[in-house]
């Protein structure tokens, strides 16, 4: 099968999660596919990242979208009821490049991930689509109003009810729909939302692998890219609110903070037994250095790989429901669940003073991942959703 694979960032290196996403499927696909990779990207993309992506499929093109024309098509949006993030990714001459390449490519299938590259083929009527929603990112959005500074509450709001209102509209224009959790798939405002498939993100156990030799010299890890506000809420609420209750019980406590590019409040959240670390080439020595992961997730959307990494590698982890129910481990088994503060404090004072329950913990909850989070069966159940007469 010819496939023509649209994203809206070059995905590699694998410092975001749709960047992950997209990297895994196309290892997939391009096994038994001929896939032609399309990518717009708002930043320079170094040399050796399109090198490796060539290395997986030679076909991979790369628009550089402009930025004064980003700002143009932001003022634009003012006047529009698309999502700003939709008018921030669509400019018009990669529009006419990307028709001249798909009348080029004459694909067997014309694959889009997420509802902000939908502008540019959702006019294509003589070759099938599916449209990747990934996550419900008008849920997402709602969900940071709560944390989002007062001078920014009314942008994500109207982006907010914006999304909600393409996420339906876009619907229509696509053969076929796909989505990371059934959880995000009940979001979706439209009332045929249950024919939306379900393909979960998968986990490299081969690579994330435990480090049973590796020093524990930090008692929490929290990974992701720090400067996506789920995940600086998320490092605020550990630090500012939960370690002081774990102080109360436990002197010492250290705390590892790894992640690209680290928001200025992640930044501050520097101070002695807490380390920022930024950017890490790789990412497991960071979970190997910790006795317990948590991720206590107040907003977002989607799958937190962050859990699937830390699980695979047997680290226990602590979550809240919002992470947990996309994945659906089970409380006590393969993870912790918590939603409140001095719950989740309690959880980790407790795991830290078991090192059996740790090991137990850690081992059933690589268990879960291997058995359920693969990348070759997700994309397997992807390309049989396009095998399907329409």
């Amino acid at each position: 099968m010819r496939v023509f694979m649209l994203v809206s960032r070059v995905p590699w290196p694998l410092e975001k999660g749709d960047k992950l996403r997209a990297y895994h499927q196309l290892r997939s696909l391009a096994k038994d596919h001929e896939v032609h990779l399309h990518c717009l990207s708002d930043s320079r993309i170094p040399a050796d990242a399109i090198e490796h992506l060539k290395s997986i499929t030679p076909h991979v093109t790369v628009y550089r979208l402009h930025p004064i024309l980003i700002a143009l098509r932001l003022l634009l949006a003012l006047f529009s009821k698309k999502p700003f993030q939709v008018h921030y990714f669509y400019q018009w001459w990669i529009a006419r490049k990307i028709d001249r390449a798909v009348k080029a490519v004459k694909p067997d299938h014309l694959y889009c991930q997420l509802v902000r590259c939908s502008e540019y083929v959702k006019r294509f009527h003589d070759v099938a689509k599916t449209i990747d929603y990934m996550d419900a990112l008008s849920a997402g959005q709602r969900r940071r109003l709560e944390g989002a500074p007062w001078y920014l509450r009314p942008f994500v709001k109207e982006e907010a009810e914006r999304l909600r209102g393409y996420e339906h509209l876009i619907f229509d224009y696509f053969e076929h729909h796909t989505i990371i959790s059934e959880q995000d798939r009940q979001l979706i405002y439209h009332p045929d939302r249950m024919s939306i498939v379900v393909v979960p993100n998968g986990i490299d156990t081969a690579f994330f692998t435990p480090l049973h030799d590796a020093e524990k010299d930090v008692d929490i890890v929290f990974t992701g890219n720090m400067s996506y506000p789920p995940n600086v809420e998320g490092a605020r609420r550990l630090v500012l609110e939960i370690l002081p209750l774990l102080k109360q019980h436990r002197k010492g406590i250290r705390i590892l903070i790894a992640g690209a590019t680290p928001s200025a409040a992640v930044r501050e959240l520097e101070q002695e037994g807490v380390v920022v670390t930024g950017w890490v080439p790789d990412i497991r020595e960071a979970y190997g250095r910790a006795r317990v992961f948590v991720a206590p997730m107040r907003s977002g959307s989607g799958m937190q790989n962050k859990l699937l990494e830390a699980m695979a590698m047997e680290l226990p982890c602590i979550t809240t429901t919002l992470a947990a129910n996309a994945i659906g481990a089970k409380h006590e088994q393969e993870l912790f669940i918590a939603d409140e503060n001095a719950v989740l404090a309690d959880l980790i004072l407790h795991l830290m003073d078991s090192s059996e329950l740790r090991a137990s913990v850690g081992k059933r909850a690589r268990a879960f991942v291997s058995g359920h989070y693969q990348w070759q069966p997700t994309v397997d159940k992807l390309t049989a959703i396009w095998k399907k007469p329409l």
